[in-house]
């Protein structure tokens, strides 16, 4: 793959054979960072498990200490009251029937969507667009809940979403670089440990195999996989 003069500039000060304490790749993450828009710090964990067998998925939810910097666009699948309910709280779209219309012609316009319940089986309907894109709802996220403003406002303020793919990786951006080191560090324990508390009982050996941060135009940070240095 051709790299950048800018990407190759960057990879110059990360030794790509080094763990990194946290303190430390954080700020070669700022660093590296020269991208002229303010860039996404993105993490990704290898996980020693197979996610080909149900008892070793690796999924969950988290709300980052300090958010992902990123406004968030909340959909709520929803009637009556709670149209209005999840408006108050914050949502970007509510409703029902004119939304299933127009994701069926096409719009995403959404980075997140909640439903109610009742309303499942008119959106159940939208899982062949909705599911391929990891936009349809799901009670174990706590998008599919009666309690639309206490999610919406969750999502607001940096809850998200993860999964590990079928190589046995998470990869999901949790901040920005213009975020001070503090609160990168801060985001970025909060997020591994979680996925430390979500390790699989049938799991077997190493659980993190590796850890790396980068900003999106940036190299790969390998960090330290020791869990404890982690600890909040």
């Amino acid at each position: 793959m051709k790299r950048s003069k800018r990407y190759n500039n960057a990879a110059t000060q990360i030794d790509r054979v080094v763990e990194y304490t946290l303190e430390d790749a954080v700020k070669l993450l700022k660093q590296s960072a020269t991208a002229k828009f303010d860039e996404t710090v993105e993490i990704a964990m290898r996980l020693g498990v197979d996610p080909r067998h149900a008892d070793q998925m690796v999924r969950g939810t988290v709300t980052l200490p300090h958010g992902t910097g990123k406004d968030v666009r909340v959909l709520v699948f929803a009637q009556g009251d709670k149209v209005k309910e999840a408006l108050d709280a914050g949502a970007d779209y509510a409703g029902l029937q004119e939304y299933v219309e127009q994701i069926n012609k096409g719009w995403l316009d959404f980075d997140v969507a909640v439903a109610t319940p009742d309303v499942m089986r008119d959106v159940g309907k939208l899982g062949r667009i909705l599911g391929a894109r990891g936009l349809m709802p799901n009670p174990k996220s706590g998008t599919v809940t009666m309690d639309v403003a206490a999610a919406v406002k969750e999502i607001k303020a940096g809850k998200i979403d993860f999964r590990v793919d079928k190589t046995g990786i998470i990869h999901t951006g949790i901040g920005k670089v213009s975020f001070d080191e503090q609160k990168i560090m801060e985001n970025v324990k909060t997020f591994i440990n979680t996925v430390v508390k979500l390790k699989p009982a049938s799991a077997k050996g190493t659980y993190l195999k590796s850890i790396s941060l980068s900003s999106t135009m940036g190299p790969g940070i390998f960090l330290d996989t020791n869990a404890s240095d982690y600890s909040n």
